[in-house]
């Protein structure tokens, strides 16, 4: 396993991120793992030398921040290991138990830690763009969580360059703690990153760590033009129903699929491998519910694609709009 900074921080971080929403309980998600079936896969992934784990307070009602923190305790010793998790979706029906207020991060920052277990995590995420807080309020209350050692670095995810850059000035201009990455949305079936904000992070020295590089399954072939769904999760995701849908994202699917044969991998190989030739990009987050879907990812991490593939894969993308922000 290669290790890299996460941005220019000094934050060393495997270039695999293991993803945790796919573990907690399947009241959810048909697919999640409980803690018992997810400890072999989460204990492959620390064997390999995979160190950054990333969750989110959401995922399973928080149970998913439970079975993190308990696996990853029985695995490493706390310095050992980086841990994510992220705030903004709402976590109960009350008016302030969502969103970057002041009061809801303040609150969610000490629920996430008492579900891992935990004096801090090392990187807290906000999971979307606020609109109803000030970004000044939410920058402020991300400093204190890290001054308060809560966390030591915060980062971003899904939202428009404008508003990251918006963010960022924010905190340079009152002396606050900045963004040191962004989990977006990214991968061969959805670039439109490429346009804005990644060339933003690069600028900016901001790693960039992208949330279904194998875009839920469709690049690993779990749906096909005619409708067909060959997994639990691709019957059951409404959500990529609504990312994943058009003729050209299927042509970008079969060119994977035809540069996977050709090297005699399974596509989710190659899907993986190009993110991790794009630049800026620093970890891609990776879902694992089979032992399989991890080999996929450490392999894809060894496999060096040439120009000529990486055109390839390339060519048939199609612009799309802005797909993955609420």
């Amino acid at each position: 396993m290669k290790y890299v900074n996460l941005g220019s921080t000094g934050l060393r971080v495997s270039r695999v991120c293991l993803g945790m929403m796919s573990y907690g309980n399947n009241s959810e998600r048909p697919w999640v793992l409980d803690e018992d079936a997810a400890e072999p896969i989460v204990r492959a992934a620390a064997d390999a030398g995979i160190n950054f784990y990333d969750t989110a307070d959401t995922y399973s009602g928080g149970a998913s921040e439970v079975a993190t923190g308990r696996i990853l305790g029985k695995l490493f010793s706390r310095d050992e290991v980086v841990v994510a998790t992220k705030v903004y979706m709402p976590m109960g029906k009350a008016e302030n138990m969502g969103g970057l207020s002041r009061k809801h991060i303040l609150s969610a920052i000490d629920a996430s830690l008492k579900r891992l277990d935990m004096d801090h995590v090392d990187l807290y995420q906000i999971h979307r763009w606020d609109y109803r807080t000030p970004i000044e309020e939410t920058m402020g209350a991300l400093h204190d969580v890290v001054r308060a050692g809560k966390a030591r670095y915060i980062g971003a995810s899904s939202m428009h360059a404008w508003q990251f850059a918006k963010a960022q000035h924010t905190a340079d201009a009152l002396g606050w703690t900045r963004f040191v990455s962004m989990q977006n949305h990214y991968n061969l079936v959805y670039r439109e990153e490429e346009r804005e904000m990644i060339p933003q992070c690069i600028d900016q020295g901001v790693g960039v760590i992208p949330w279904s590089p194998l875009a839920r399954g469709f690049l690993a072939g779990n749906r096909t033009r005619d409708g067909e769904r060959r997994t639990v999760r691709a019957g059951s995701d409404p959500f990529g129903d609504t990312l994943y849908k058009i003729d050209a994202d299927f042509d970008v699917a079969d060119r994977c699929a035809e540069v996977a044969e050709g090297r005699g991998v399974p596509p989710a190989q190659v899907a993986l491998a190009w993110l991790l030739h794009r630049p800026g990009v620093t970890a891609p987050i990776v879902g694992a519910t089979k032992p399989g879907h991890l080999e996929d990812a450490l392999a894809a991490e060894q496999l060096a694609l040439s120009d000529e593939e990486m055109n390839r894969l390339e060519e048939p993308y199609v612009p799309h709009p802005v797909l993955g922000h609420l």
